[in-house]
């Protein structure tokens, strides 16, 4: 094998196909604006306007995989990553992308620190069987 094969084969993998860097895929970008929101567990859904998201040339495979992906289920930003084989950086990169065009919605779980005591609602229903 030539030292040019040999340089080339190194970006290919026979398996895989062409190896791209994950910094390649959010353009160097390590963290969105809206990082804060996606955590493991946030939940996005594409929005129901979105046709064809390969229609859109500033979108890249990975944007649309994840429309498509996100389409007839609401999936979990570690459920996105898992399908398709992203790291979680990358996901978070695209789906704050994705957010940011309207593309998709992202919800967050309520924190634990946020939902309402039991003892409070108990509490709350014995006072409405009192009355």
């Amino acid at each position: 094998m030539s030292g040019d094969d040999q340089g080339s084969s190194r970006w290919f993998d026979d398996e895989a196909g062409p190896v791209v860097r994950p910094y390649a895929m959010t353009r160097g970008r390590t963290s969105h604006a809206a990082q804060h929101r996606l955590d493991l567990i946030a939940v996005v859904v594409t929005e129901p306007h979105v046709d064809d998201p390969e229609a859109d040339p500033s979108l890249s495979p990975e944007h649309v995989d994840i429309v498509e992906f996100c389409r007839d289920t609401p999936e979990s930003v570690a459920e996105i990553a898992a399908e398709l084989d992203l790291p979680v950086g990358v996901v978070r990169v695209l789906v704050g992308d994705l957010a940011d065009e309207g593309l998709v919605h992202v919800t967050r779980p309520v924190p634990p620190a946020e939902l309402v005591d039991e003892s409070i609602l108990r509490d709350v229903i014995s006072g409405l069987r009192a009355l």
